[in-house]
Order: structure tokens, then sequence, then C-alpha cells
């Protein structure tokens, strides 16, 4: 069994309230909460640091609960609802974003189970193969390497690994073998407790990259190869207008009625 964290920050710096941002009747965070509760989760809950998205998820029927308001991250903020429901220190918490309502259920069960699976391993996490020499070479893509058992050797912004034969003029031909991280994570509550006590790391505050502390610190972080990425969240007015379409279509197709279930 494992449990599902929503972290859901009001004040996101590109697209503010996005979280509560209405798609076919319901606030976006709904659409990710359902997806949660659709992957066989003991336990969904939604964590805020806001009165109005608490409103708008009890509205919904969801668990949530209001945590600090100066969490640096995400992480911070499901290590905060671990130890305030002191959940036990080998249970499994998956940390689902709250701007990415298109997260197939099954992908959140398959993460749990993957971390459930290795017994030494404190976090899981997702790669998905990387297609094309522009994704590559951008370092908003963050590439991840593994050893041979699936355990993550180092994440960069950097093209990695480099082709070093494939390069001519410094610039690769090819980026085959080369996988790109996604940002679904799946924690042991003790390792979590651990990672978030822990201080910035310089390989993370250099490459702007967290899970290169619990690297730095010896934590082992089991890799889950994805045949394909998952479709992207919502991190623009664009790409909220782009998943309203698809969401509100989906709706239609359905044959039901946007609004609330």
């Amino acid at each position: 069994m494992f449990h599902v964290v929503i972290p859901a920050r009001y004040a996101s710096t590109r697209l503010p309230a996005k979280m509560l941002a209405p798609i076919a009747g319901r606030p976006l965070v709904q659409w990710v909460w359902e997806r949660a509760c659709a992957s066989g989760a003991q336990r969904v809950i939604v964590a805020t640091d806001d009165e109005r998205i608490r409103e708008a998820a009890r509205a919904f029927g969801a668990e949530c609960v209001l945590t600090a308001a100066e969490h640096a991250s995400g992480t911070d903020r499901v290590a905060e609802v671990a130890r305030r429901l002191a959940l036990a220190a080998d249970a499994i918490v998956v940390n689902v974003q709250g701007d990415e309502p298109l997260t197939d259920p099954a992908l959140i069960r398959r993460l749990a189970a993957a971390l459930a699976e290795d017994p030494s391993a404190d976090i899981a996490t997702t790669v998905a193969p990387i297609r094309t020499l522009e994704e590559f070479l951008d370092p908003n893509c963050v590439k991840a390497v593994c050893d041979a058992a699936g355990r993550a050797l180092y994440f960069s912004r950097a093209p990695i690994p480099w082709p070093r034969d494939a390069a001519p003029a410094a610039r690769p031909a090819r980026c085959d073998g080369a996988w790109r991280h996604l940002g679904l994570y799946a924690y042991r509550v003790a390792g979590l407790a651990r990672f978030a006590s822990l201080a910035p790391t310089p390989l993370e505050s250099r490459e702007r990259l967290e899970q290169l502390r619990a690297l730095e610190h010896g934590m082992r972080i089991r890799v889950l190869a994805l045949e394909t990425a998952p479709p992207p969240g919502v991190d623009t007015l664009a790409d909220l207008e782009r998943v309203r379409a698809l969401l509100e279509r989906g709706e239609r197709a359905d044959g039901s009625s946007p609004g609330p279930r």
C-alpha cells in the first residue's frame, strides 16, 4: 500500500492561482486528486499553503493539510505532511505535483511498486528516452544516468552521457541512450524525513537540482524507465489552455456534462 501527497501552492510564479483554474467545471487540482484516487492509493492528501485551496479541496471531498508557507520545495511540503500524520517510517509516499492533471493513475501505482520492490532504495523516480538533439542540449531538460541495477548515478542539465565519438565541433550528432528525468517521486517516509533535514549541497546548488542532495549523501534512488514521457503539466497560460481543451474534449466524448463529480 502507498499514500499520495499532492503539493498545491497558490502563489505560482508563472501562473498564480493555477491550482484553482477551472477546467470543465472543476479546479485543476481536483483533476489531479481524481487521478491519484484512481491509482489505488490508500490515502490521497492535498498539501497546501493557502486557505483558498484548502476550502476548494474540502468542497470536492479531498483530505487536505494546511502546511507552512515558507517551504522551498514541494518535497519539503510532502515531508511536513508525513511528519504531521505520523506515517510509518517504512510507508511509501508518492509526490504527485498539483499542476499535472494528465497524470496516469497506473504510473503512480507503478512507481510506488518500483520502490516497494527495492528495499535498499530510499527514493524512486521516473525517466523517459530523449528523442531529439534539441531536447538533449536543452538545459531545461534534466538528464539522468543510471547504473546496471537501475539506480541513479547522476542528474544534470548538461547533455550526458556525452557521445565523445559522435560530437564533431563539440556538438553531438546523436542522443541515443540518453534519458530525460521526470519529476515524479516516491519516497520511503524515513528517507523523506532524512532528505528534508539535510542542507542544500554543492552539486544541488550548482545544478539547481534537489535530487542531487540525496545522491551526495549516499541515498539510493531507484529509477523507473518509461517507454514514453507522460503529458506535460501546467506551467503557463498556454499550457492551461492546451490541457483545458484536452480535458473538456474528453468530458464531451464521455457524454458527461462538465461539473463536479
